[in-house]
């Protein structure tokens, strides 16, 4: 007995059918069209019934009028998709690796275009960001070969470009250095406090909140706070008006304003804007103290190449007869964050790395593509009857495709679905995974669901394109006598296939493997110092002497404690600007170096090695203390870079006249070592005598490590009582500098992992299938007298020989990519032989296993029941 119809059938086949067909109903038609509608009229399946009765007459019918084309397709839809769900339900196995592989291929996609989408979406919601740039500098001396380059310029960047060049609306200046701020009896170290122009308002973007920017920094002392920052400051009451001691000096700010908070896809991070005059550097006098960021507002997006082609001869009219080169490049703003090799405020983007990772996001879907084609042309013997009855039935081939792609649609929506479900679930380990605060709302956004669902298309035309054409593709007469097998070449697609997934999970492998060591040999390599149980901790920079050597007592007097320095910066990253050349003279050649002050105590806590000379002596640290300019004298100790950029051997070097800004003597030579991340070589530094320094460096013996920090905490408490006891190991430093490298390690691994998982469930699949159809032949070979080994080697031994020629494929672009990459480190391992071999292995040894579990089984059943049927 037939379902009635829905209502919605009912009245149209009511108003529109039945009169139609009696106008087409002609002849000899009319008594076959009664006996019809007595037939299935009893019955009250009125929609079934036009249904029925339009492929009856489908010859007089079909083509004369449209909707009856649209009431025959809307049935073929309702079919397939009735067709689709069934066979879901029959091939159960086949239907769990395929939803399961779909899924998580989906599922990866779309946390991979979240993430890509987030990156892209940095600072859309500027409204003048086309027409803001950034200003880089890059400067070196006469006859030096090397230049120093980055995201810094000085105060008199911004006034001097926006009084001269008419491109220039506004401009900009921005410091972000660490700033204490006092609340209450507590002292808390704010990271992301920028003192800027009054200027910034007119560049970027704000939401005012309380209180105005519009004379928000005419004067020094001037604060205007984020949405959350008021809150945390001062909770429900009105912050405007009222003050936030700020610095280790405790000077009131008051608040002005408050905004709301920045989006976290901004390069622009801030919690606080001081006024950048209360900073008291606000001068013009020189290109050089460059130690801000300068951001233009040109008038027009288009006058950037013209306003860079002026800066080149301006400056060197600027820079003529300072022994010195000078030169600024703009970097669009829009382009910061993914292209600049300059952070902004927050670190930037390699677009290498979303490269890799949606790179290796596609190697997922295309294994999973490969697994659902292998599966579907391995179910084509089992699905051949069916199609054989329905081409019999008048079932044409182009029905057949879309059937079976729809079949594929049904099977890709399912896995849509669920993959939301899944990254709704995951998203927050995948942020701890790639360091960002994706949310589940980017995934609402119309646009990005578009996509999904553009994606999901794709993938299931994609992956069911191949299946369908060789299934509907079948001749029904081979088929329903029974001769039908795969042909050669649907079998050598599927061996393809099975090669082209094992060559991108053994590919996955290889990078996976390369990545860690390289990391390893980063985290272990002996860099020339030691940076373990080294705990660094902030002073002020202008500490007076005569108090740091205190503090430098005490701590020396705590228990676990090995020896204690202060320095301008730790030996994890010495950046800094500095020129150099040999004897004192004014004509000698001038050349950009790194250096960094330190006192006599440096070298025992890090562990450096001098080559020759000896270390610096209280008395050199006297020398460069005394007030008088004229009486200072410093002492250096170089680096073997600095000496033999300087002519000199590490003997000669020692006694010799040198300028590093300032007049003194080598007094010793070090051994070279990393001062900068591995991706550098190791460049000349100068260790120089000064009183001055913002880092204090305790080396400990690293046993109850807890009670010596407690002990040093009681005494910064009484000691340095203006700034918060705030503490990091050098390890932790030092690993800080390869958190791109090492999130990436992070992302290989797992996704590495889901690749051959995937693959192997393909081959766990198709395998199953493949020896299904070989029972018969397992049968004969046992009743031959054919043992486990040998049954094993015939039902394992192509597969195995497909994952060998996969890996062929595979080792050479794997060497050749991870090449590529190790190219970016300055320091790196050797691609070693046992990488491939144990990749290759690895993907060996689990296809073996794979394919033995249906081996096994086949080879262990009875032959009877498998010859049975013939």
């Amino acid at each position: 007995m037939r379902n009635n119809p829905p209502p919605f059938f009912h009245r149209f086949f009511q108003w529109y059918c039945k009169p139609k067909l009696r106008d087409f109903i002609e002849g000899d038609l009319i008594e076959e069209y009664n006996e019809r509608i007595r037939t299935f009229g009893k019955r009250k399946a009125d929609f079934r019934f036009a249904l029925d009765v339009i492929k009856l007459f489908r010859p007089g019918i079909i083509g004369r009028d449209k909707n009856f084309n649209r009431i025959n397709n809307l049935a073929m839809l309702q079919n397939n998709f009735k067709i689709a769900f069934r066979n879901l339900q029959k091939n159960k196995v086949s239907s769990v690796i395929n939803i399961f592989g779909l899924t998580t291929g989906i599922a990866s996609c779309l946390l991979i275009m979240l993430f890509i989408q987030y990156e892209l979406s940095f600072d859309k919601f500027q409204e003048k960001g086309n027409r803001i740039a950034r200003v880089i500098m890059e400067y070196s001396f006469d006859g030096a070969p090397d230049s120093q380059k980055g995201n810094f310029t000085s105060t008199k960047v911004a006034p001097v470009f926006s009084r001269t060049f008419p491109e220039v609306e506004r401009a900009v200046r921005i410091s972000d250095l660490y700033t204490i701020v006092k609340h209450g009896e507590e002292l808390i170290t704010e990271k992301e406090f920028l003192h800027v122009d009054s200027s910034f308002f007119d560049l970027f973007h704000y939401e005012l909140v309380k209180g105005s920017v519009g004379k928000a920094f005419h004067g020094i002392n001037k604060l205007v706070l984020t949405e959350s920052t008021a809150k945390r400051y001062f909770d429900s009451e009105d912050p405007i008006g009222k003050s936030l001691l700020i610095g280790t000096t405790s000077t009131p700010y008051e608040v002005v304003a408050v905004v709301k908070d920045y989006p976290t896809n901004s390069q622009i991070k801030f919690d606080f804007l001081g006024s950048f005059s209360s900073m008291g550097a606000n001068q013009e006098s020189t290109y050089y103290n460059a130690n801000y960021t300068t951001y233009l507002l040109l008038r027009d997006e288009y006058a950037l190449p013209t306003l860079q082609e002026k800066l080149h001869p301006f400056m060197e009219k600027e820079s003529k007869g300072t022994g010195s080169h000078m030169r600024f490049f703009l970097e669009r703003f829009s382009d910061i964050h993914i292209y600049s090799p300059y952070d902004a405020f927050v670190p930037n983007t390699s677009l290498g790395y979303m490269y890799i990772v949606g790179g290796v996001a596609l190697l997922i879907i295309i294994i999973v593509c490969f697994t659902y084609v292998n599966l579907c042309t391995a179910r084509s013997v089992e699905r051949a009857k069916e199609v054989g009855i329905r081409k019999v039935s008048g079932a044409a081939k182009a029905q057949l495709f879309w059937q079976f792609i729809g079949e594929s649609f049904v099977l890709c929506v399912l896995s849509l679905i669920t993959s939301l479900a899944v990254v709704g679930a995951v998203l927050p380990f995948f942020n701890q995974l790639v360091g960002k605060q994706l949310t589940f709302d980017g995934l609402l956004n119309p646009a990005f669901l578009l996509g999904a669902f553009g994606v999901t298309i794709t993938i299931s035309f994609l992956a069911g394109a191949y299946p369908a054409l060789i299934l509907s593709g079948l001749q029904p007469a081979k088929v329903l006598k029974g001769v039908f097998r795969n042909t050669n070449s649907a079998k050598w697609v599927q061996q393809s296939l099975i090669v082209f997934q094992f060559a991108i999970s053994i590919l996955l492998i290889v990078a996976t493997l390369v990545i860690q060591n390289q990391l390893y040999f980063i985290q272990h390599e002996k860099l020339g110092y030691d940076r373990e149980h080294v705990v660094q901790l902030r002073i002020n920079w202008d500490m007076p002497h005569d108090k740091a050597e205190v503090l430098k007592q005490e701590l020396n007097a705590i228990p676990g404690v090995v020896s204690v320095s202060r320095c301008g910066n730790s030996p994890v990253r010495i950046i800094s600007g500095y020129t150099m050349a040999k004897g004192w003279a004014e004509n000698d050649e001038f050349m950009s170096v790194n250096a960094n002050p330190t006192d006599t105590d440096f070298l025992k806590t890090t562990e450096l090695e001098l080559v020759t000379g000896s270390n610096f002596t209280i008395q050199d640290m006297k020398d460069a203390g005394v007030e008088d300019w004229e009486k200072k004298q410093y002492h250096f100790i170089i680096n073997e870079s600095a000496c033999r950029k300087l002519g000199w051997t590490p003997e000669e070097a020692i006694g010799q006249k040198m300028f590093v800004n300032r007049p003194g003597y080598v007094r010793g030579v070090m051994k070279d070592f990393n001062f900068k991340s591995m991706h550098e070589s190791i460049a000349p530094l100068v260790f120089f005598t000064e009183t001055t320094g913002s880092v204090v460096l305790v080396k400990t013996t690293g046993t109850n490590i807890q009670e010596t920090l407690d002990a040093a905490k009681e005494k910064w408490k009484t000691l340095v009582p203006e700034r918060p006891f705030e503490f990091q190991f050098l390890d932790d430093s030092y690993n800080r500098l390869y958190e791109s490298e090492q999130q990436l390690s992070q992302v290989m691994n797992v996704f590495a992992a889901i690749a051959i998982i995937l693959a192997t469930l393909g081959l766990f699949g198709l395998s199953s299938y493949m020896i299904q159809q070989r029972t018969k032949e397992i049968g004969i070979r046992k009743a031959l007298g054919a043992n486990l080994s040998s049954l094993l080697v015939a039902l394992s031994g192509n597969f195995l020989r497909l994952v060998v020629i996969a890996i062929l494929i595979a080792c050479p672009i794997g060497y050749l990519a991870m090449k590529q990459w190790l190219n970016g480190f300055a320091y790196r391992i050797d691609l070693q032989w046992w990488i491939f071999l144990v990749s290759g292995l690895s993907a060996l040894l689990i296809a073996a296993v794979t394919v033995s579990i249906h081996s096994i089984r086949a080879s262990r059943a009875n032959p009877v029941n498998s010859l049975r049927s013939e």
